[in-house]
């Protein structure tokens, strides 16, 4: 095994999740082409540039395209989030942020004939700021900062608009009988998150949850004298906790192609995320 390749621990809870042609002509190996896309993730490369050892450049990017496009990374996610969550390795306290991502001049695929303008649909998640065209990871994770899910919007959205949709992506499938784990045990979040609108999102669905209130809301809630209502629960002691989803970050941006966005397609770059993610649980697993 080389640097940048998958150990065969790893492999063991890939490889039954991969597709396998039933017929045609004899193709490469399946583990070498996974690897190439590791190597390609880790280290940012061109897909032209490939080392030979994982066969043809075009192979590999072929394979990548369409196990994107089938979800196969998403599925072997889910998968192993479900084996841990079985076994009661699952710290549902949960923490959710995002982080900007720059994306590369390759990258920008927007504008392109045919499709719908930057903005709405077929934005491919990227966005326009002083910076340059970038995209937002919003990230939540569990107490022990592994993924739970992850979702791409384009880098100016704000991250109180995204924190319902994040939430509801949370889907741990069961091992044996049962419904798929949805709902966290408590929330953590900054206060990029504090609006009553959310805090009601979270009550409803009888979630727990500690986040800080924004200066001018407690300003706003005492001018109103006792029509303000009572200030929301805030445990300070807990919220130190919430450094964990920024080591969450620092991890997944251990991947260069991770820490610059260069795939075109949002499809591909959620793909790309998604296979690191589940190696960062392969490996605490």
């Amino acid at each position: 095994m080389r640097r940048h390749e998958l150990t065969d621990a790893e492999w063991e809870l890939l490889a039954p999740l991969i597709p396998r042609a039933a017929t045609g002509r004899p193709r490469v190996s399946d583990r070498q082409v996974i690897n190439g896309m590791v190597y390609k993730i880790r280290t940012g490369i061109s897909w032209r540039d490939l080392p030979e050892r994982y066969g043809p450049w075009k192979t590999v990017y072929t394979r990548f395209r369409r196990y994107a496009l089938d979800g196969v990374f998403a599925r072997a996610l889910q998968q192993v989030q479900a084996e841990a969550d079985a076994a009661g390795d699952i710290d549902w306290l949960v923490q959710i942020d995002s982080t900007i991502v720059r994306a590369h001049q390759h990258a920008a695929a927007t504008g392109r004939k045919g499709e719908p303008p930057a903005g709405r649909t077929g934005d491919h998640a990227l966005g326009r700021s002083r910076g340059g065209l970038t995209t937002k990871i919003h990230l939540a994770c569990d107490g022990r900062g592994r993924p739970l899910a992850i979702l791409l919007t384009p880098g100016q959205r704000h991250d109180s608009i995204c924190a319902r949709p994040l939430l509801e992506r949370i889907h741990v499938p069961r091992t044996g009988v049962g419904r798929p784990r949805c709902r966290p045990d408590q929330v953590i979040a900054d206060k990029a998150y504090s609006s009553r609108g959310f805090r009601a999102y979270l009550r409803k669905r009888g979630i727990a949850h500690t986040i800080p209130e924004k200066t001018d809301q407690r300003r706003h809630r005492h001018n109103r004298g006792r029509h303000g209502g009572r200030p929301p629960a805030f445990d300070r002691h807990l919220y130190r906790r919430r450094n964990v989803v920024e080591r969450c970050f620092n991890r997944l941006k251990g991947f260069r192609g991770i820490a610059t966005r260069y795939e075109k397609t949002a499809t591909s770059y959620e793909a790309a995320v998604n296979l690191a993610s589940f190696l960062l649980w392969a490996r605490s697993v």
